[in-house]
């Protein structure tokens, strides 16, 4: 007698070779639309499914989780943020999560470097121009930028896509300065050629670029608050490929505005789409849609980590990107 395959509820939709997987291995609900679902619709899959497949723009609250079927034993978030799930909650409810780390650290890597590029060179500027067809030749002293060969580089934050970024800037010629909650190992700061700053006051206030790498949590959350942006240097610019908020964007808005950082290059926002609409009308600004993992190549991946972790649970054993609370 064959086995029942275990039900999975997809949340949004997924790469067509990662959707042709799940069809194959699992009995899979798969989403139709590319749109988030509704409280209620996370709610009603929860009851149905023995694995849900959420992704960062489900809010899977204490709330949803207290609502969930018996049938649920697997959260399998296609991401590696689990911000956005209520950890604690779902293991005390007997729910496992797990997630998909590693996967997006090196295109990640890329934008935080493509968004100090187009920051300190105003490419954005740039190709305003050329889509305007206001651009009337070449002058010596138009849209002039900055050389980031000998910049000093803070990177807040030395996991994996921190010091991804920081491989990356040292073939730029840049200087690496990084805060990190422990200290990097002797041979990994060597290879980096990477300064350590116990404190990130004196860190930030020496830096000429700063690069946002850390996870959102309690200790994070405006990490770089209005205090602590008012250390940087006028010239100096920050970009933020992490958490926007580990930012408090309303200040980091108003001191652009003012002229008292030189420039910003966001790609992720404090409140999820709803961003300051000031930024929008600063030319020193450049902003994007949380992009700084679109690419096929870490999509792809990143639902090749799904599967395996649903199929390790499946077979009885422990998902291999088990997220562990904190508190246990």
């Amino acid at each position: 007698m064959l086995s029942k395959r275990l039900s999975v509820t997809v949340t949004r939709r997924l790469p067509d070779a990662v959707e042709t997987r799940m069809r194959e291995l699992f009995d899979v609900t798969l989403r139709t639309d590319d749109t988030p679902m509704t409280p209620a619709e996370l709610v009603a899959a929860m009851k149905t499914c023995d694995v849900l497949v959420p992704t960062v723009t489900d809010d899977i609250t204490a709330g949803v989780i207290g609502q969930a079927g018996e049938r649920l034993k697997l959260i399998a978030s296609y991401g590696a943020g689990v911000d956005h799930i209520d950890v604690q909650t779902a293991r005390q409810r007997g729910i496992l999560v797990s997630n998909t780390p590693g996967v997006v650290t090196e295109d990640t890597a890329d934008m935080a470097i493509a968004l100090i590029l187009a920051v300190t060179r105003r490419i954005p500027e740039g190709l305003a121009e050329m889509q305007e067809g206001s651009w009337d030749g070449w002058a010596p002293t138009a849209l002039l930028g900055g050389r980031i060969a000998g910049r000093r580089l803070g990177i807040l934050g030395m996991g994996r896509i921190g010091q991804a970024v920081a491989k990356r800037a040292r073939a730029f010629g840049m200087q690496i300065h990084y805060n990190n909650r422990r200290r990097l190992r002797p041979e990994v700061e060597d290879a980096l050629d990477a300064t350590w700053w116990e404190s990130l006051d004196q860190m930030v206030a020496r830096m000429d670029i700063i690069s946002v790498n850390c996870p959102h949590t309690p200790a994070t959350f405006h990490l770089m608050n209005a205090r602590r942006l008012k250390l940087m240097k006028p010239d100096a610019v920050i970009v933020n490929t992490a958490r926007g908020e580990v930012i408090d964007e309303n200040a980091l808005t108003r001191m652009l505005r003012a002229g008292e950082i030189a420039g910003a290059g966001l790609d992720v926002y404090e409140n999820g789409t709803d961003l300051n609409p000031r930024l929008r009308e600063l030319k020193n600004v450049v902003l994007l849609p949380h992009m700084g993992s679109a690419t096929v190549e870490g999509r792809i991946e990143m639902g090749e980590k799904v599967l395996l972790n649903i199929k390790t649970f499946d077979d009885g054993h422990r998902p291999p990107d088990l997220v562990v609370p904190a508190m246990l």
